[in-house]
């Protein structure tokens, strides 16, 4: 047999898609050019890898063996070349992070003087929704993810980097109120909410079941910059991190309310699965903030401390 790796790679990518065309959208290359990487290495084994049936491509249970074998091989030359790099003393390879939406204000501090230290380090971040970064931890898809609130359904290691502190957030409001004004404000002005699943919209759910307090109106927006622009537009009041808001504070644009027993507070972690092989570079990456994290924190977020 002479299957190249990058027969391999296309191969797996049509496993992994199961369409000639979105494999060769993903791949940056031709239709054609992917049937022709495809059939040749078809014609490497007696027995089919794909089958077409009503238009439709499939993988038949050989090819799945196949893409099995094809994982461990490339997985393979991976290790060698980061060895070989490694030999000439340079840290390389990719480090994956996969970050809740708000804390694409907090994990770029984190990063940066890492990556540039070490230009072998290929860095893939990924700022989605909750649910999508729980879900890249259960399929081993990252190293690390950002998180404000742990899972308890998964068996996690934790670095913490700083407090998450949540506060009351509206504008043309007065910054100090008592319990029973902010109450009556709750129960009359609109309430904009985060979507189903974010951390920061169970904090506010908690809060508001815990004080009997019944919503007039909802409002549901899909990240924290959507909900500040909603509050500066007076769209209503909010529960944020005060994290994003560094900006809009400083600028008198918006309110952010003093109250007993507030801020609520939880803590902005790295995390990553306890079973998972780390590879050297998030190793490497993961002694770097045990080092620096005080350091960084300190010079980019010593502002929270104000509230």
């Amino acid at each position: 047999m002479h299957y190249t790796l990058h027969q391999l790679k296309v191969f797996l990518k049509i496993v992994e898609t199961k369409s000639i065309t979105q494999a060769a959208n993903l791949l940056h290359l031709s239709q054609p050019a992917i049937s022709i990487q495809l059939k040749n290495f078809q014609d490497q084994f007696d027995i089919p890898l794909t089958e077409v049936v009503g238009r439709k491509l499939f993988i038949t249970p050989f090819g799945f063996d196949i893409a099995e074998s094809a994982i461990s091989i490339l997985n393979e030359v991976e290790n060698m070349n980061t060895k070989i790099q490694q030999r000439k003393k340079n840290l390389v390879g990719p480090l994956k992070i996969t970050s809740v939406s708000t804390g694409k204000y907090v994990i770029p501090y984190y990063i940066s003087d890492f990556v540039n230290q070490h230009q072998g380090v290929d860095l893939i971040l990924d700022v989605t929704n909750k649910t999508k970064v729980i879900t890249s931890l259960e399929k081993n898809e990252v190293d690390f993810a950002l998180v404000s609130v742990l899972t308890p359904s998964l068996n996690l290691n934790q670095l913490p980097l700083l407090p998450n502190k949540l506060f009351w957030v509206g504008k043309s409001i007065s910054k100090n109120l008592s319990l029973s004004n902010l109450k009556k404000i709750l129960a009359t002005t609109p309430i904009i909410y985060r979507e189903q699943g974010s951390a920061t919209r169970q904090a506010m759910e908690k809060y508001l079941a815990d004080h009997k307090i019944i919503p007039s109106k909802k409002l549901v927006l899909t990240s924290n910059e959507a909900v500040k622009q909603a509050i500066l537009a007076g769209l209503g009041i909010s529960l944020m991190p005060i994290i994003g808001l560094k900006n809009a504070i400083e600028g008198k644009e918006v309110d952010v309310i003093q109250i007993k027993d507030f801020p609520i507070i939880t803590n902005w972690s790295l995390v990553w699965q306890q079973s998972k092989n780390l590879s050297p570079v998030a190793l490497a990456f993961i002694d770097y903030l045990n080092a620096q994290k005080e350091q960084i924190t300190s010079k980019y977020f010593d502002w929270c401390n104000s509230y």
